[in-house]
């Protein structure tokens, strides 16, 4: 049967249907998916107003249809995801790559080194959503392994059901602190951090960690346009660490991919027999012995007891000669101490050793007027090494001390240990003012003309210490571990552990292998430098 066009346009009107022109504008949309087609259709809508797209006698709710089509491919993505992870229910592990899982459980410090596309794969693979930062993606995966080696899944699932937390697929999975109660990601407004205090020590620690302790905390949620306060179940100590120990995470701008974080919990060697002949050293820029001592949280006692020191370095004392005679009974029980003070500029530099056991001999500078006016070296010599405690001068603001660091007093240092070193092994410790390697500092790409990691510097370090025998001996033992010793307090750096490390233990590669133990505290506060340890075995 055949109509003229005025009659095809009647017969549409008198059906519901629109014109010619209006399906041409309908077709402005073919090709696209569900999901976008239905944005598009609303924007559209939004730019007409209160004109509709379609007549009033049109039955197609393209709302619906949009979100039936969402929700039908939803389901078909969950149930694929489920088929490949071997059904909702099933037990134990779940991980695509097996060899991950034992490597992650045997080692859980791995954990730390992996990247963000590692950790998000993984995440996905066990049914944990894997959205947010790096440090939420890491205590998703290490809260999960934990889970997994405690057997206290099924548990995590019975509290789940409780307060209703489903994964996105459907599958029951253990409570994920990076994200909230619905499975969705955290928020990206950074909590506030809790200030750094005093840390009990590795033992204790260790012991918190072991006794999980669940606490209700209240957590501020936007849902649409109204905040409300929703009650998590979060592990109190996971928290605690997060926020006392920042450097239990890899911190850094350019961090490769078998980089670690050093955590002196698990990494730290374990402490050799009390009967055993050895020498344990440690050493700590002060940044002003005065104010340190003043701290009511600080006890150098202690810290000396919870060590078992024998010799204490430290740098930067700001202390003049009148000072001395009062801090000469600075540590009960170490009754040898010896103190250099700047006398070209008065509270400033310094350095000195504490020993409870009588060196042989004590030196004071190098033997060079032009070096030894602000203190910078003491030289202990005991019965099988030289100790050299040093505070290498600061390049300064504007690199204005660089040539006199670099052209006299690296090469002036470096020839006085070679030359002890014909006698007997030699260790130099203390702040030497030079992140080494781009694995020492945060920023090495923004601190290519800052002191203490120009280009200059660093090969002044290499060719006046390391290329002549002496071997840093944290390196040596950690060869792919980020530890930093220093935190600037311009920008907060200690609480998100963005830091350099410039204090060290360089040895004699004669005793190289004799030593024990080359370790980092970053838990000793009171300066914005940590100490560093070492433990040499007689």
């Amino acid at each position: 049967m055949l109509f003229s066009s005025s009659s095809k346009q009647l017969l549409q009107q008198s059906l519901g249907f629109r014109t010619r022109t209006t399906f041409v504008r309908r077709s402005r949309f073919s090709g696209f998916p569900p999901v976008a087609l239905g944005r598009r259709l609303v924007a559209r809508a939004r730019e007409m107003g209160s004109k509709r797209l379609f007549s009033d006698s049109s039955n197609w709710d393209v709302p619906a249809v949009v979100e039936d089509e969402r929700r039908r491919k939803s389901r078909a993505v969950a149930a694929e995801r489920l088929d490949l992870q071997g059904g909702a229910g099933k037990k134990g592990d779940t991980l695509k790559d097996k060899g991950i899982l034992e490597s992650i459980t045997d080692e859980p410090w791995r954990i730390e080194g992996m990247t963000v596309q590692e950790l998000r794969t993984t995440l996905r693979n066990i049914g944990i959503p894997a959205k947010g930062r790096k440090m939420d993606l890491v205590s998703a995966l290490r809260n999960y392994v934990k889970e997994m080696m405690d057997g206290d899944c099924s548990k995590a699932k019975e509290e789940n059901h409780l307060f209703g937390f489903t994964s996105p697929a459907g599958r029951d999975h253990c409570l994920d602190p990076s994200s909230d109660v619905n499975g969705l990601p955290r928020s990206k407004k950074r909590t506030k951090q809790v200030p750094h205090g005093k840390i009990d020590s590795p033992l204790v620690v260790q012991q918190e960690v072991q006794s999980i302790v669940k606490s209700k905390i209240s957590r501020e949620l936007t849902l649409g346009h109204e905040k409300v306060m929703e009650e998590v179940s979060i592990e109190e100590v996971g928290v605690k660490l997060d926020q006392d120990e920042p450097w239990i995470r890899l911190t850094h701008k350019k961090p490769q991919k078998h980089w670690v974080a050093y955590n002196p919990r698990t990494m730290r060697r374990p402490p050799l027999a009390e009967n055993g002949n050895c020498m344990r050293l440690l050493s700590w820029n002060v940044n002003g012995l005065r104010s340190l001592l003043k701290n009511p949280g600080f006890c150098a006692l202690e810290l000396a007891q919870r060590e078992n020191i024998d010799v204490l370095c430290i740098q930067e004392t700001k202390l003049q000669e009148k000072d001395i005679e009062v801090m000469k009974n600075l540590l009960e029980g170490y009754s040898n101490s010896f103190w250099t003070c700047s006398v070209s500029k008065l509270g400033y530099s310094g350095t000195a050793v504490i020993s409870r056991v009588k060196p042989l001999l004590v030196t004071y500078g190098l033997g060079i007027p032009d070096h030894d006016s602000e203190g910078r070296l003491v030289t202990a010599e005991f019965d099988s090494f030289y100790l050299l405690c040093s505070y290498v001068p600061n390049s300064g603001d504007g690199l204005k001390r660089l040539p006199y660091r670099i052209s006299e007093w690296d090469p002036s240092l470096g020839r006085y240990m070679k030359e002890l070193e014909k006698s007997k092994p030699v260790i130099l410790t203390g702040d030497l003012n030079c992140a080494h390697q781009e694995i020492d500092i945060y920023n090495p790409a923004g601190n290519k003309r800052s002191a203490g990691f120009t280009i200059e510097e660093r090969q002044s370090f290499e060719a006046n210490f390391l290329s002549k025998g002496f071997v840093d001996t944290f390196r040596r033992q950690h060869p792919h571990a980020v530890g930093y010793t220093y935190w600037g307090y311009r920008h907060g750096g200690r609480k998100t552990n963005k830091g350099w490390r410039l204090d060290y233990f360089l040895v004699s590669e004669s005793i190289a292998g004799d030593i024990h133990d080359s370790y980092i505290l970053p838990d000793v506060t009171g300066s914005d430098h940590c100490p560093v340890g070492l433990v040499l075995k007689l």
